[in-house]
């Protein structure tokens, strides 16, 4: 953490007496005590301005992996958060300003991204992408005290509840409620059965782990867990253990790496059955490797948002834009990923303008005035309540080496039954 970021509550604490009172003064004059106190203010065009925004630029952050075991990721969203900034400033910006984004890489190491974090903070007013349960958890003491607007590239449901931070679609427990659903209805799974779940430790995992236990119970099925570390990428002794459990499916939440090996080990060994992947566990290359035939036999993948290679006019005009831009590049989730994301937070800098303030506080609240955002890449949005998934509905997807992105749609977006009973009991 730098000396500047460990110094800033000091420095507000020790001004408490003269925000005091000039406090009084601006009170008895009709202004706001808060704005001089944040040190915002009236742009030229009287637009409202703070951190992040001057007359001519709204600068956003990226703290991202470009370096770690999500890089491939984090390049798809870096390059297409910067696509729809170079589309957005060709048609004039936003509230007549350009739009910039800062990119810090934290090759998924926390305290990199800590560091990262209190270097752009004071010049950023929104964060469209952060990558990493991990890394968000520890900064989030932060982003709220910052009032910055803040989009994971995690879906844990520990992530509800804080006005600033928006997990975009579902939670890892939705995926995983659907994922046994899914299960139930097209693979003849019935009470009684086993379901293996093998997932991460830490929030992404127990998030999952939660859903899949849940719907299991009621269901009449059992899960049997297997808790693995992202340095596992032979999954050899837990397929063993499934088999001993007499499992009739197996739900992953891990990463692209564990997938490959549990459904390579799975296929190898004859424990030939459905195998679930929540999104962060799939990526195209892995059609590639020597598991891919056994992926596109085996696998079904859970996500809020629809395959790439989708049929839906927005998806189609954003691939062949990200083609033209970056021909080298593969076109995988993360690319529909980020321009989503880059998208909702456009819509919001967009509102908060037309309502005169681009202040981190009010993009928080255009953001969380939006019950039914639209971007034309999946199913509409709802920021209202912060203590509920932003949408409930879930995509099924299926490998497929030929199609874009290596996935196509196998069933559309849909809530699963039970959904709303366990968001309504937690």
């Amino acid at each position: 953490m730098t000396t500047r970021h460990i110094r800033r509550p000091r420095a507000r604490a020790a001004g408490a007496v003269l925000a005091g009172t000039l406090a009084l003064l601006l009170a008895s004059t009709g202004c706001s005590s808060k704005a001089e106190g944040d040190g915002k203010g009236d742009a030229a065009d009287g637009v409202r301005t703070g951190p992040g925004v001057d007359d001519d630029t709204i600068r956003l952050g990226a703290l991202t992996d470009l370096t770690g075991p999500y890089a491939t990721l984090g390049k798809s969203i870096v390059q297409a958060q910067q696509m729809w900034a170079d589309e957005t400033n060709a048609k004039g910006g936003i509230c007549d300003r350009k739009v910039e984004i800062v990119v810090k890489d934290h090759g998924y190491d926390v305290q990199k991204a800590v560091t990262a974090y209190a270097d752009i903070a004071p010049d950023v007013v929104a964060l469209p992408q952060v990558i990493g349960s991990p890394v968000v958890a520890a900064l989030l003491d932060d982003i709220e005290r910052d009032t910055m607007l803040t989009f994971p590239q995690a879906w844990a449901a520990s992530l509800l509840g804080k006005d600033a931070v928006q997990v975009l679609g579902t939670t890892y427990d939705v995926d995983m409620i659907a994922a046994v659903d899914f299960l139930t209805r097209t693979k003849g799974l019935k009470k009684g059965d086993t379901i293996g779940h093998v997932y991460f430790e830490g929030d992404y995992g127990a998030n999952a782990l939660e859903g899949s236990t849940w719907a299991a119970e009621r269901a009449g099925m059992k899960v049997a867990g297997q808790k693995i570390q992202a340095t596992d990428t032979d999954l050899s002794a837990q397929v063993s253990a499934l088999r001993k459990e007499g499992v009739k499916a197996v739900l992953i939440s891990a990463g692209p790496a564990q997938t490959a090996s549990l459904v390579g080990v799975a296929a190898s060994r004859g424990l030939k059955v459905p195998v679930v992947s929540s999104a962060p566990g799939f990526a195209p290359q892995l059609m590639e490797t020597p598991a891919g035939p056994a992926l596109a036999a085996l696998l079904n993948v859970v996500s809020a948002a629809p395959a790439v290679s989708s049929e839906l006019p927005g998806v189609k005009t954003m691939v062949a834009s990200y083609k033209k831009k970056y021909p080298d590049s593969p076109v995988d989730s993360g690319v529909l990923s980020g321009y989503n994301a880059a998208e909702l937070i456009g819509q919001d800098l967009a509102k908060a303008c037309a309502a005169g303030s681009l202040t981190r506080e009010d993009v928080v609240k255009a953001h969380r005035s939006q019950s039914n955002a639209d971007t034309g890449l999946g199913t509409p949005q709802d920021f209202s309540d912060m203590n509920r998934p932003a949408s409930t509905e879930t995509y099924v997807l299926k490998p497929d080496a030929k199609a874009v992105g290596g996935v196509v749609n196998a069933e559309d977006a849909h809530t699963a039954p039970g959904v709303e009973e366990y968001l309504s009991s937690r």
